[in-house]
Formats: structure tokens, sequence, C-alpha cells
């Protein structure tokens, strides 16, 4: 059974036309998912290339006079967003609208400033993407395990409520309630700076000697792989959720500052111990980000080395296939030069000794053990 017909046999809760105005990469991402899905998917963009592109990429058809969607999704730049909601609204009186924009309290402001009916508008966003964007970047399976944080409000009708649960569902994300200002704060800290923290270290390196950046690891990879993002989107976002940035920034100015005063006199009383309790706490931060399925959970990590040849990644997945051992997470890390790769297995305690042993029995060479 091919991917589409597995989709199209499981129950689709989202019904009749829908559609998606912005055909970039979340648009299309939403388009492929609910097109796999057997729904009839309706795109527009103020790009024509952007939206042949899109429509040539499977992720929808065309526009045609006689749509009657039941459901619009706007997905384009937050400084337009509210705009094109109020104009969805007029132009489709029987369909729900929707949002996937990454600040929700903004542009909701903007239209009751206007007097825009917000009876059938339900704000929402997919907290998913890629640093690369546009249609070519689009991908049915971003949303895959996501929050999709819907804000309704007691205009919602239980009925449009459920409509764009439906959308998230389908998308097979996970729907959580918040209200705008409850989003933007959140998405603040855990994406929105990140994002300018990533930035700010990545540029460090645009001055430095080529030696030193040939000793550059996974860490400072993971670290910086935001950077990579569009300015032109991310200028938008941050202005459109300005305040809560710079909540979290000056928080952040505050603890910088205590590291290096610290640091600068590492010798004197009490500074090691604030370098100390400043890496103490970031290790209870990341213990409580959820991890998979959503559960706070420790595991232990088996460290495999992988020769860089053909075949070598299907051979270690399979092997741990027939040890029975669950793969909770991977990560495969490359050094400059070498001719192998670090393969780093996430597994449950209980498996953690099966899986070295079982591996190292069949010619695997382990390089290490950590919890």
């Amino acid at each position: 059974m091919t991917d589409a017909t597995d989709a199209r046999s499981r129950a689709v809760r989202t019904s009749g036309t829908v559609r998606i105005v912005g055909a970039g990469l979340l648009g299309s991402s939403i388009g492929h998912a609910l097109t796999a899905l057997g729904v009839d998917v309706v795109l527009a963009d103020a790009s024509p290339a952007q939206l042949r592109l899109a429509v040539d990429y499977g992720a929808g058809r065309l526009p045609a006079e006689t749509d009657a969607p039941g459901l619009v999704v706007v997905a384009v730049p937050p400084d337009v967003t509210a705009d094109v909601i109020a104009r969805e609204l007029a132009a489709y009186p029987d369909a729900v609208v929707t949002d996937v924009a990454s600040v929700k309290l903004e542009p909701l402001q903007e239209l009751r400033s206007r007097g825009v009916d917000l009876t059938r508008y339900i704000g929402s966003h997919p907290m998913a993407g890629r640093e690369r964007g546009g249609a070519i970047s689009a991908r049915a399976d971003i949303f895959l395990g996501r929050p999709w944080v819907i804000c309704r409000d007691e205009e919602t009708s239980a009925r449009d409520l459920t409509v764009v649960e439906g959308l998230a569902l389908d998308l097979g994300a996970t729907p959580i309630e918040m209200t705008p200002v409850e989003h933007d704060r959140s998405v603040a800290l855990v994406s929105h700076v990140p994002q300018l923290v990533a930035s700010l270290l990545a540029g460090r390196f645009v001055g430095a000697q080529e030696g030193a950046l040939r000793l550059a690891g996974q860490g400072v990879r993971d670290t910086t792989r935001i950077a990579a993002s569009a300015p032109e989107l991310w200028v938008q976002i941050l202005g459109a959720n300005a305040q809560p940035v710079v909540d979290v920034l000056d928080a952040l100015a505050d603890d910088l500052r205590s590291v290096s005063s610290a640091l600068r006199a590492p010798d004197r009383p009490g500074s090691r111990r604030a370098v100390a309790d400043t890496i103490r706490r970031g290790n209870e931060g990341v213990e409580r980000l959820p991890g998979k399925h959503g559960q706070n959970r420790r595991f232990e990590t088996v460290v495999v080395i992988v020769d860089d040849t053909p075949g070598q990644l299907g051979r270690l997945f399979g092997d741990l296939g027939e040890l029975e051992v669950n793969v909770e997470d991977f990560r495969l890390e490359h050094s400059p030069g070498a001719l192998f790769g670090l393969g780093e297995i996430s597994v449950v305690p209980s498996a953690a000794t099966v899986a070295t042993e079982g591996l190292m029995s069949r010619g695997w060479k382990i390089a290490s053990l950590n919890d």
C-alpha cells in the first residue's frame, strides 16, 4: 500500500474544499498533507510564480469562480495577515477562517480595531517549520507530532472550533488551546529569542579564523542551526511580538552580565559557584523540555562509530531491530576530514546494555555509553 493510499484509508475530519491563501512553506505543506488525505485544496498567492510552483509540486489546484470553501487557511507574512483575514471573511461568508501566523495578538487587535466581525475567525499556529522557506521546501509531514496552538474566544462556536481542531489532527499535530497573550509570550521564550540567540552566536563566526571554525562539532551546529532562517520573515515576526521578546532578552542579558562578571575574576569568592549554578540551571531547564510523545523522560545514549560507506546506517538500524531495541532519538555527527561518523542512539535505560552488548557482538565499535 502506498503512503497516499494509506493516508486516504484513515478517517478524515476535514471535508469539502479548503482554501489556502499563501503558497509558501506552511501553506504548501498544509496543502500537501490535505491533498494526500483526498481533500480538495485550492491555493492562492499574491505571487503567480509561487502559486504555479506550489500547484506543480502537488500542494493543491488553482482557484475557480465556483469555489465555496468551508475552511480558509491564511498562511501569509505577519505584516499582511490581518488584511488577508478580513478579505477572506468578507469573500467567503460561510467559511471558517484560521491563520497560521507565528504571532497571534497583533493581528487580532488590528482586526478588532477595524470592527471586523470575528465570529468565524479562529487564530491558530502550528509549531512547525524549516530553515528554508517557499513551496519548494514544503513537506506534508512537518506537522507530525508537533503542537498546534488554537486561540479560541467567547465568540467561537463549538462547530467552528471542531473544524480547526480537525485540521490540526488530520495533519498529525496536537491541538493546544491558549489565549493570544499566552501564545505570544510562550513563543517569545521557545522560538523567537532562540532565533536571535542562534543568529547572534553564528554572527560571531563571520570574522573568525578559518582554523577555529574547523574545530566546530555537533554542539555548535545544533546551537546555530536555525541561524540559517530568512531575515525578511523574522524582521516581521520579531517586530509583531516585540515586547514579549524584549522581556526575555532583558532577563537573558542580566544572566549574561552575571556570568561575565564571575569570569572576569574567576578566583573571587563565589565566582565559580555562579558559573556552576548557571550550568546547573541549564540542566534543569533542559530536563523540563518534553521529549518523545510529550514525555519528560531521561534516556541513555549509546555512541556507535559508523563508517562513511553506503549501507552502514541501514545495517545499524537493522541490527537494532533484531535486538528489539527501540530508538527514541538518533543523531549522526561527522568530524571534518574523518571517514566515519558518530551515531548517537538514545534508548530507555533498560535497553542500554542490550544495545551496547548486542551491537558489539555484531562487530560495531562503541565509542561511549553515558546517561
